[in-house]
């Protein structure tokens, strides 16, 4: 049985950060596309693709907080 040598290369963090972050522009462009042929406006169909992604869109200080995400609060205020 022959082994063949395999000369993998493995890829660096920012390679992967770089790829992963291509592919969600792509994802929201395509999205962006989508709702803009529904009739949506580009700049609202934009922040509504924003905000699911969690991105800052032009003009906005900050992503609104996620309803399901903890804001630290707990359950302390109940009683």
């Amino acid at each position: 049985m022959v082994q063949m040598a395999t000369s993998r290369r493995i890829a660096t963090l920012e390679e992967v950060l770089a790829a992963i972050e291509a592919a969600r522009d792509k994802v929201m462009a395509d999205e962006i596309k989508s709702l803009t042929k529904l009739g949506i406006p580009k700049a609202m169909a934009y922040q509504m693709i924003a905000s699911r992604f969690h991105q800052k869109t032009p003009g906005q200080e900050e992503a609104e907080p996620d309803p399901f995400e903890s804001t630290g609060s707990g359950w302390d205020d109940i009683g």
